[in-house]
């Protein structure tokens, strides 16, 4: 699993694919951080949103990177369609830690913040709870499961405005609102670690559906 991993990674690097989500990422925070002086808790609740979309579209750049002939030599070497997705999957999480780290440096950097203890963890668990969601949606309409990239593209923008917007609904929606009201970083730690196993819950749902439908494409 870990080859696989090294081996997409350095492919992904080649295709320089990751370049658009990675671009993508740091002109969002840069544009809503900037000069910011107001609590970390809202300042990486924005962070956590801008990582959103660019889960998705790295997700769905790294399932995109070989043809469907290349994918089959590449799952009967490492053992099957599953190892290659989960190694996907695993090799999206590697990009999005990367993301993460710089989403909690890049703020303290451009503001004037002293951040705690509290405050690096709720970023982390933030953006990871965006992260898992996004590159949910990123294997649901990836090239595995849609040949026609235009359907793909336009479920992409719907499932994320859904996600945005859905009220009650969305584990990311949710956590946006509460890190917009919470009075600080400590509080909001608890419910955004649980927000954050609903996401993997929805992440591992993604992985099943996608290899159930690669399965009767096969």
């Amino acid at each position: 699993m870990i080859a696989l991993i090294r081996y997409l990674s350095t492919v992904l690097l080649l295709s320089q694919r990751y370049l658009a989500p990675l671009l993508l990422f740091l002109g969002l925070v840069a544009v809503l951080t900037s000069s910011d002086s107001g609590p970390l808790t809202a300042t990486y609740a924005s962070v956590a949103g801008a990582m959103l979309p660019c889960s998705v579209w790295l997700t769905m750049a790294l399932v995109g990177l070989e043809d469907r002939a290349h994918r089959s030599i590449v799952a009967v070497s490492a053992g099957g369609h599953l190892r290659v997705l989960l190694a996907t999957a695993g090799t999206a999480a590697v990009w999005c830690l990367l993301l993460t780290a710089t989403g909690l440096v890049l703020p303290l950097l451009s503001g004037t913040h002293s951040p705690g203890l509290a405050d690096l963890v709720l970023g982390t668990v933030a953006q990871l709870v965006c992260a898992f969601t996004g590159m949910a949606v990123g294997l649901v309409c990836s090239r595995l499961v849609f040949r026609r990239q235009g359907y793909a593209l336009v479920l992409a923008l719907v499932l994320l405005l859904a996600l945005l917007l859905g009220k009650g609904v969305s584990p990311v929606n949710i956590m946006l609102t509460r890190l917009q009201n919470a009075p600080d970083s400590a509080s909001a730690v608890a419910p955004t670690s649980v927000l954050l196993t609903v996401a993997a819950g929805l992440l591992a749902t993604a992985v099943a559906v996608t290899q159930a439908i690669t399965r009767r494409k096969a």
